[in-house]
C-alpha cells in the first residue's frame, strides 16, 4: 500500500474531491523518508544559485527506498509534491532525485538529466539491484 489513509480522509474522498493540502499531508505522514528527501532537494534548489539540486546518497534501507519509489512512481503523489514544493521532480536509479526550478525545465541541464544518455551515465554496478 502506498499511503496510510486516515478513515476521515478516505470517507471524504469517497464523497468527492480532497484538497491538495489534505492529500500532501497524507503523503507527508505516510512516506516520511521520501518527504524529507524531496523537501531537502526542493529547498536547496530554491535557495541555491544552480537551476537544480539533487541527492546521490542511496536510502539507508529497502523500506526507505520503497517510500521513494512509491512517491515518485505515482503520478498523483509526484504531482502533489511538485505543486506543494514548486519544483519539477526528476528521478534516476531508485534514489537519485533532482528538483528543478520551473524556469529550468526547458534548460539544457534538465534535458540532459532526463535523457537516455543521462540515465546511462548515471549507472553503476553497486546500484544494479536498487
Amino acid at each position: 500500500m502506498s499511503l496510510d489513509v486516515p478513515t476521515a480522509l478516505l470517507e471524504k474522498a469517497e464523497r468527492g474531491d480532497v484538497t491538495d493540502a489534505e492529500f500532501v499531508d497524507c503523503v507527508r505522514v505516510s512516506l516520511p523518508y521520501a518527504w524529507d528527501l524531496i523537501s531537502e532537494v526542493a529547498t536547496r534548489a530554491k535557495e541555491g544559485t544552480a537551476e537544480f539540486a539533487d541527492n546521490t546518497t542511496p536510502p539507508p534501507s529497502e523500506a526507505e527506498r520503497g517510500q521513494l519509489l512509491r512517491a515518485l512512481a505515482s503520478d498523483a503523489i509526484r504531482g502533489g509534491l511538485e505543486r506543494h514544493f514548486g519544483v519539477k521532480l526528476s528521478f534516476q536509479n531508485c534514489h537519485r532525485v533532482a528538483a528543478f526550478l520551473p524556469s529550468a525545465v526547458d534548460s539544457d541541464r534538465y534535458r540532459a538529466f532526463i535523457s537516455p544518455r543521462g540515465q546511462l551515465l548515471n549507472q553503476s554496478p553497486e546500484l544494479r539491484d536498487c
